[in-house]
């Protein structure tokens, strides 16, 4: 009996491990971006995990989570202008975050994954996952709060 618990249970390791590789193996297809706003450099398993597969960084690890300079961001994907960075304040939430988006410049979908009922905000452009809106922002302002993937975007100076 203890052995038959023993292999059933290695058994289904070793499906779970086959299924996983399986998945691995497979290449994803992702949307092609447009020719007229390729991005600087092709994009990195990580950064095509965030935009298209509704991931998220850790917070505090991203580049711009505490980045403070005059520009704006753009879709890591195509580029498309998405944020101004007169819009961006500190929440210390461990993520870039946004009173307001560029208008016309994201798309907003209802997201209750991980059992919370949330807004998930992406590129209107390109589709590309950005992160979450929430209405947790500065009162004195709009009371948004765009919770942005650093990884999600990239910062043009002024």
């Amino acid at each position: 009996m203890k052995w038959t618990k023993i292999i059933w249970i290695f058994g289904f390791l070793f499906l779970l491990t086959q299924c996983g590789s399986k998945e691995a193996k497979e290449s994803k297809e992702y949307k092609p971006i447009p020719s007229d706003t390729t991005s600087k450099r092709p994009l990195t398993d990580f950064e095509r995990y965030v935009l298209f597969e509704k991931g998220t960084e850790r917070p505090f690890t991203g580049t711009y989570w505490d980045h403070f300079e005059k520009g704006h961001y753009v879709c890591k994907n195509c580029r498309a202008k998405l944020f101004d960075s007169s819009a961006k304040f500190e929440s210390d939430c461990g993520w870039p975050s946004f009173d307001q988006a560029i208008k016309g410049s994201v798309k907003y979908t209802k997201d209750n994954s991980l059992n919370m009922e949330r807004v998930e905000v992406s590129c209107a452009n390109c589709g590309g996952h950005l992160g979450h809106v929430f209405d947790d922002g500065p009162q004195n302002t709009t009371g948004k709060r765009f919770c942005t993937n650093s990884v999600s975007i990239e910062f043009i100076p002024e």
